[in-house]
């Protein structure tokens, strides 16, 4: 019992220390592609590079929320928090999810305003459009990298927070696409690579939004999760068979009710040690929190 509690504080600062310096890395490269953005865009003339750089500044919000929420999710469980802290990533999915939205729908907007009023021509030197595709390189290298540690530790908060730098390599490649229109004299494509990004970077918040949300609802955990779990206990020496198995989302780690069956003819001991193992497996092949078990005799 004692490994499995230590595996799982191990488990715990390793998410920990990942997501700290994932994130440190992101806010970095933001900072650097703000200052380039922002003053290559003033000097070569480009509207869309200044503003891909003021959207690279927001992304700082989003690199610090994750930085406040990784240092408070990691804390123990209190006398207040009996279950720990996790849902404070939840809780900061459910914000990615709508500052997603917001970027989708401002792309939309400002996509929409282009198409009215098209740009003049001319005005945009070559060197707006190195900058832009530089960028687009780069956050699309940080997205795959941010992504990548997201997956190994399993936090659905830095899966968010990778997907909001592929919203920022989109921007760019739609600065990019203007960019080059412009320079070959075609500035709607702009206008039009605006719109189909900005829907896809829409959908992606609502869809971070929406499945955050359902977790602070107690959503169940997956299918897949649920018959694992079922399998585990039912596969557990002395297990005669369960019912009323409960699941429910605590930021990304799961919280088990079940009733398990048992010989009535055992004592209460013998009952007890079999549903602390089958706690135990659960616990150690899953991403499980804790599990509360029921003996029913059969």
């Amino acid at each position: 019992m004692d490994d499995l509690i230590d595996n799982s504080a191990a488990e715990a600062r390793n998410k920990q220390l990942a997501a700290f310096k994932s994130t440190l890395v992101s806010v970095f490269v933001n900072i650097g592609l703000t200052i380039t953005q922002v003053f290559t865009g003033l000097y070569a003339g480009s509207q869309g590079l200044i503003a891909d750089g003021i959207h690279s500044l927001t992304d700082l919000l989003a690199d610090f929320v994750v930085l406040l929420t990784n240092h408070h999710s990691g804390k123990e469980a209190d006398d207040d928090h009996h279950y720990g802290h996790q849902r404070y990533e939840t809780a900061a999915s459910l914000f990615l999810g709508a500052s997603l939205l917001v970027v989708g729908f401002g792309m939309l907007w400002r996509a929409g305003e282009k198409v009215i009023e098209p740009p003049p021509l001319g005005q945009i030197q070559v060197t707006a459009l190195y900058v832009a595709i530089a960028a687009l390189i780069i956050k699309e290298l940080l997205f795959r990298y941010m992504l990548a540690v997201a997956t190994k530790v399993r936090s659905s908060m830095l899966v968010a927070n990778a997907w909001h730098a592929r919203s920022d390599a989109a921007s760019s490649f739609v600065v990019a696409v203007g960019i080059a229109g412009a320079l070959l004299g075609f500035p709607i494509l702009d206008s039009v690579g605006a719109l189909i990004v900005g829907l896809m970077i829409a959908r992606t918040g609502w869809q971070f939004g929406w499945n955050a949300l359902h977790d602070l609802m107690d959503r169940s955990a997956t299918e897949e999760e649920n018959l694992k779990i079922q399998e585990i206990i039912l596969s557990t020496e002395g297990v005669k068979g369960l019912h009323e198995l409960r699941t429910r989302k605590t930021g990304d780690m799961i919280l088990v009710d079940v009733h398990i069956e048992v010989d009535h003819a055992i004592t209460v001991q013998q009952g007890h040690e079999i549903a602390l193992s089958a706690r135990n497996r659960i616990m150690k092949e899953l991403p499980v929190l804790d599990v509360m078990t029921h003996l029913d005799p059969i």
